[in-house]
């Protein structure tokens, strides 16, 4: 459920160790994981009486609002530059508007828990992607074997050997595409936005206000104002923007910044566990044995496609050395 726009590339220089957080990241760690857990089901209960396209709209309403507060708390401006702003109006697209609108669409007929599931195959887009897309993100036999691994995992998930019965294919397929929606805006993001100068806050600011006007444009072309206003759903979906989007990337942030990207993404194997529980013990979806195994499979596989190769030593001097990688 990322929707951090973080520009890479740029030389990076010794910086002072950042101040010490007043609450441990571990419990930030935590909170994070069941904040985006959490987000499937609040998807399904905002989705019971509101329009996919509303659930997005108001989550992005919210999310704007968290960061919008947050940039004017510490005096950020956002970025500036048409051509800055054109690369954020796609990438507010990609990894918002649509995967928001489609795992939305996704859980009017398949269960949270799936949802779950399905957007953990993100890392195994992202590898796959990135093989064709970064000429330097070079393809390893761990690499590869994590990648048959994970969609391995999605078949048992989906109970292929049944022929998906009893699966919704549509809803499942939308799932699939949210998913794969992010790792393509990201490798967009990396080739586009590297080096802009702007700090991350104030990128995915704008990215989310983005995101929010396009929705704005397209949500009552597509659906009609409710005739009633349902307490709960409404309740879920300010959760999901101001948590979910907003509290949500603001920890992200504090979590790369202390202790690391590679660390800070592990969050990732930990979302579908916590969906899962959720949807199972709150909104009593049916759980089969495929499904927590498939899981398991789906996650071993993400995260072998993450698994760097170390580099090579530089051979001593006087001694016959391999020619280095480059």
């Amino acid at each position: 459920m990322s929707t951090v726009t973080t520009p890479a590339g740029r030389a990076t220089t010794a910086s002072p160790a950042p101040p010490r957080r007043l609450v441990d990241w571990r419990i930030r760690f935590a909170a994070l994981s069941l904040i985006w857990g959490f987000s499937f089901l609040l998807i399904k209960v905002g989705t019971e009486t509101y329009a996919p396209f509303q659930v997005t709209f108001g989550r992005l309403v919210f999310g704007t609002a968290v960061l919008a507060a947050a940039m004017a708390v510490r005096r950020e401006r956002l970025p500036r530059g048409m051509r800055v702003w054109g690369h954020l109006t796609i990438a507010a697209f990609l990894l918002n508007a649509l995967p928001f609108s489609l795992f939305a669409y996704a859980e009017l007929t398949i269960p949270s828990t799936l949802a779950g599931i399905c957007n953990a195959t993100s890392p195994l887009w992202g590898m796959a992607l990135s093989l064709v897309a970064l000429s330097e993100d070079r393809p390893t036999r761990v690499r590869v074997a994590g990648l048959g691994l994970g969609f391995l995992g999605v078949l048992t998930v989906l109970g292929a050997w049944q022929g998906f019965h009893g699966l919704d294919a549509t809803g499942t397929a939308l799932a699939l595409l949210a998913s794969l929606s992010y790792p393509v805006g990201w490798i967009y993001v990396r080739r586009t936005l590297a080096g802009t100068g702007h700090s991350h806050l104030s990128m995915t600011g704008a990215q989310l206000l983005l995101a929010t006007v396009q929705l704005a444009v397209v949500t009552p072309l597509f659906t009609t104002m409710p005739t009633r206003l349902s307490v709960a759903p409404l309740l879920a979906i300010a959760a999901l923007g101001a948590l979910g989007t907003g509290l949500a990337v603001l920890l992200q942030y504090g979590l790369v910044a202390e202790v690391g990207p590679t660390t800070a993404q592990m969050v990732t194997y930990f979302i579908p566990v916590i969906a899962t529980a959720a949807g199972v013990a709150l909104l009593g979806e049916a759980l089969t044995w495929s499904t927590p195994v498939g899981a398991v499979i789906v996650l071993t596989g993400a995260a072998l496609t993450q698994v760097r190769p170390k580099p090579r030593p530089a051979s001593r001097p006087g001694q016959p050395g391999r020619a280095a990688q480059t």
